[in-house]
């Protein structure tokens, strides 16, 4: 292999060239005026440097055309532009591979100056080639970033949960940067208008592909001290092409680079790149932290020489994307940060209308959060279920979260019910039976002074000794009517109990209303009046049918305030399904008394659910809490008689959904 320079001949050159050796040999003789490298490689070939591009001269000759050689490969991929040698009629077999890459012909006999110009357009032809391929490489490579930048933007514009926010915005960060690792901090201040030195930089994520690293949060001050504050104080990115060279080369930030975590764990930082997140209002939120660039993604470092040769620093295009893919990263963070502050918020509401529920009625305490929890573990567990009648149904997060607000505020409109009525223990008001027992005292006492004056009556018209023989007949006779009072009340006190009465409580109790006394002004009195006696005659349960209707009202002062909330198009149905949760599949619910195809499946869901709770908490003053066999058999009777949802009580039970209430 030989090496000497193409000379360009004068233009009073007429040489003609017949072959390849020719132009080899014209060059080595002809004088040297300007030069262009050119190397003999054998088998018909060689290399001729012009200008900038070099080129590759094949004898057709030595070239089996049926058969592409890796020469002409090369030319085909664009690699080298390929210039065949040759007479016309050698030529001929070549014309078809022309149209598919960067090869060209020189016919031969040829005078020099010809054979000159046709060298020159084809380095001209490889120069232009190298251009368009490289801007066809920079229009692919935007594409692509383009590309990921609108994917990324849909990631993160669609991610409330604002920790899975965070691992998105690093994960994509370091994957359009091609960072092996990197780290987020977030800017914190007790007072939103706090200056930057008043606030705290949290370190809050990290992550890295080639270490498993176990991270704890912890916080710094906003200064120059560290890389992050310093880039929050400058509020601009702050890139360091190597931070072992930092000390030895120019340091315009000031700060030190701390070893400690790179010799405890063996991982080098090297380059890296800082960039702040910045809010609607432009306030920094928030750094993203990028280190160590690798020219090839997927490699992973792990010794020294890796650090070394892999590590590349952060060139000014991912500083581009970085910015453009933080700031994006920053709006979203603080939609994010927004939703959850708003969504703590409405939850503590939420909480906070349940406690007045309850405080309004404290025997029922437990009872919203209860029926919730088994409501919201009955719609996850048909969310799971991904066959039969329930595989079409889903249930996203929101839905869920709906489902719970529905469930906890079930009975808010108990707010608008009565208290004496709403905490009504037994079937007559606490002032009811006082006011029952006070008269059978005053009664008492009538009869013992009815007896107490008959006897002074006989010692008046009688001898003492005739009236001493009628004393005991007259104690005999008051005595039984104070039994029989006392009976009376005891029967009363009895059936004031919220249990079911024994056959025949009514007639006695109209008995018991039909006795006359006289009152204090000696107008006539019945031990019962018609109020108490209707309460007293309620057959189950403590209240009477007005009450019990007023008391069912608090389904629509449940539903008229929940629709009174802007609950926004995810929770929308808030209202609905709390509303529902009392009516029945047969249409003898209420408050509508609709019918199953109107009652939402949410609502089936509590209503399953709240009549459990209702039937085996032991909280209700006005019965004892029901075994849990004893309370599924009655929702059974309930389903079989076509009020509660047979498929959903099925799951309610098979999946043990009701072990719920008992975790609480």
């Amino acid at each position: 292999m030989s090496q000497t320079e193409v000379v360009i001949p004068s233009a009073a050159s007429s040489e003609r060239i017949e072959a390849l050796p020719d132009l080899v040999r014209y060059v080595q003789d002809a004088p040297k005026h300007h030069r262009f490298p050119l190397r003999e490689l054998g088998d018909g070939r060689v290399e001729l440097r012009v200008g900038t591009e070099t080129l590759l001269l094949v004898d057709v000759r030595r070239l089996p055309i049926a058969d592409p050689s890796p020469i002409i490969d090369r030319a085909l991929t664009g690699q080298q532009v390929v210039v065949l040698v040759g007479r016309e009629a050698e030529l001929r077999g070549v014309e078809a591979l022309r149209e598919r890459g960067l090869l060209v012909t020189a016919v031969l006999p040829a005078q020099v100056e010809r054979l000159i110009v046709d060298l020159r357009n084809a380095a001209e032809l490889s120069s232009l080639r190298r251009v368009a391929d490289e801007r066809a490489r920079t229009a692919d490579r935007y594409r692509y970033e383009v590309s990921e930048l609108i994917e990324i933007s849909r990631a993160i514009g669609s991610e409330r949960d604002v920790r899975k926010l965070l691992s998105v915005i690093l994960e994509k960060c370091r994957q359009i940067t091609g960072a092996d690792a990197g780290s987020l901090y977030i800017l914190e201040s007790e007072d939103r208008h706090a200056d930057q030195s008043q606030k705290k930089l949290r370190f809050i994520l990290s992550q890295n592909d080639s270490l498993q690293i176990d991270f704890r949060e912890f916080s710094l001050p906003v200064d120059a001290k560290s890389i992050v504050g310093a880039s929050v104080l400058a509020r601009r990115p702050i890139n360091i092409r190597d931070l072992y060279r930092l000390e030895k080369d120019t340091n315009p930030w000031g700060f030190r680079h701390d070893k400690s975590f790179d010799q405890k764990t063996g991982y080098q930082t090297r380059s890296i790149l800082t960039v702040p997140m910045f809010n609607h209002s432009d306030e920094v939120i928030g750094v993203v932290q990028l280190i160590n660039k690798k020219g090839d993604p997927s490699a992973r470092l792990k010794s020294d020489e890796d650090f070394g040769v892999l590590v590349v620093p952060f060139d000014l295009r991912s500083e581009e994307l970085a910015r453009s893919l933080a700031y994006q990263a920053g709006i979203s963070l603080e939609n994010a940060l927004l939703y959850d502050e708003m969504r703590r918020v409405f939850e503590g509401f939420v909480r906070a209308s349940v406690t007045a529920i309850e405080s309004r009625d404290p025997t029922t305490s437990g009872h919203s959060t209860r029926v919730a929890e088994l409501t919201v573990g009955l719609a996850a567990t048909v969310d799971g279920i991904h066959s039969g009648e329930f595989a079409d149904i889903h249930f996203s997060k929101d839905d869920l979260v709906e489902i719970e607000y529905a469930a906890l505020l079930h009975d808010f409109g108990k707010v608008g019910v009565r208290e004496h009525v709403l905490v009504k223990g037994k079937k007559l008001y606490e002032h009811q039976r006082e006011l029952v027992e006070w008269r059978f005292d005053f009664v008492r006492k009538m009869i013992e002074l009815e007896g107490t004056r008959a006897k002074l009556d006989l010692v008046l018209a009688q001898s003492r000794d005739e009236a001493q023989v009628r004393f005991g007949e007259l104690d005999a006779q008051t005595n039984d009517r104070l039994r029989e009072l006392d009976d009376y009340l005891g029967f009363v006190l009895k059936a004031n109990e919220p249990t079911v009465l024994a056959e025949g409580s009514f007639e006695r109790l109209q008995e018991i209303a039909n006795r006359i006394f006289p009152n204090p002004k000696g107008q006539p009195m019945p031990l019962l009046c018609a109020g108490e006696v209707e309460a007293l005659k309620v057959p189950r349960g403590s209240l009477t049918d007005d009450e019990r209707k007023e008391i069912e009202s608090h389904v629509v002062h449940t539903y008229n305030f929940l629709k009174k909330i802007p609950w926004g198009r995810q929770f929308k149905d808030v209202p609905l399904i709390a509303g529902a949760h009392h009516e029945k599949l047969d249409g003898s619910g209420y408050p509508h008394g609709v019918r199953a195809e109107a009652i939402p499946l949410e609502s089936r869901m509590m209503t399953i659910a709240d009549i459990f709770d209702a039937l085996t908490a032991s909280d209700r003053p006005y019965k004892k809490a029901v075994p849990t066999d004893r309370a599924l058999s009655i929702i059974e009777s309930e389903v079989k008689s076509g009020k509660c949802d047979a498929a959903l009580f099925k799951v309610f039970v098979e999946a043990g959904v009701f072990k719920r209430a008992f975790s609480q």
